[in-house]
């Protein structure tokens, strides 16, 4: 993979990775750091779709459709590997099994993304905020990112957390309030501390064992798999020690949720 790989680029936290329209020859994954993914009106009202933690793909979607249809900004320091894009279709006919990998990390985008939906479109306020907790906690966990499993770096503002669920600020702060009042998290001094796992679940309508289903559907389709997939997927499949997924940047977790 070292012929496809271009090199390393550092951005600093506030700087914008990609810029929503941009066409960029160049797409990339995140070796450490986290970002966010976001959409801008005109007016500057901006919904976060979606947050980038070690591991995700960035610009596909310009390699592929021509520009960025959302912008791409670090929310901490941030190390990227750089590849050309128009190597892509060398990677697809030469190493299937990477292209594999690369098709897996775009379709679990696509499943966040739909979720981020259904919360916008469906859950209430404390629904929506526990929802994003959790989400938010399981990739830390899962990218390398946490602290440990119930704690991980906050570097989102209350602006962010408002911006990825379609509240105002001041609900944001009120709901997070609420559970934090009722000891289900805490949020304070950069870090969110998951204290009651279980009633956060329940708060958030998480689909709960999710994970071995569709795991099993896999199995029964006989996919191949030259890597074990990352996300909820795959958390009660990890083995015993790490392996590198694609490009060496997913790390994994030998845990059972």
């Amino acid at each position: 993979m070292d012929r496809f790989k271009m090199g390393e680029l550092q951005v600093e936290a506030g700087s914008p990775v990609m810029l929503e329209g941009s066409n960029s020859p160049h797409f990339h994954t995140v070796l450490s750091g986290v970002g966010v993914r976001e959409k801008s009106l005109p007016d500057g009202r901006r919904q976060i779709v979606n947050f980038a933690f070690p591991g995700d793909l960035i610009g596909l979607q310009a390699g592929l459709l021509g520009e960025m249809k959302h912008g791409v900004e670090a929310a901490t320091d941030m190390v990227l590997c750089v590849f050309s894009r128009e190597k892509l279709w060398d990677l697809f006919r030469k190493h299937p099994e990477r292209a594999f990998d690369v098709t897996w990390l775009a379709a679990t985008e696509t499943r966040s993304l739909a979720e981020s939906l259904l919360s916008v479109g469906r859950r209430s306020a404390r629904e929506q905020i526990a929802h994003l907790f959790h989400y938010m906690m399981r990739r830390a966990v899962e990218s390398g990112f946490a602290i440990d499993d119930d704690r991980m770096r906050f570097p989102f503002t209350q602006q962010d957390v408002a911006d990825a669920v379609g509240l105002s600020v001041v609900h944001t702060n009120k709901t997070i309030q609420s559970l934090r009042k009722a000891g289900v998290v805490k949020l304070a001094d950069g870090e969110l501390a998951i204290l009651n796992p279980e009633a956060l679940q329940v708060a958030a309508i998480a689909q709960a064992g999710r994970a071995g289903t569709v795991g099993r559907q896999l199995e029964r389709a006989q996919v191949p798999q030259p890597f074990t997939p990352v996300g909820e997927l795959s958390v009660q499949h990890l083995p015993a020690q790490p392996t590198p997924l694609p490009f060496g940047i997913v790390r994994k977790l030998n845990r059972q949720r």
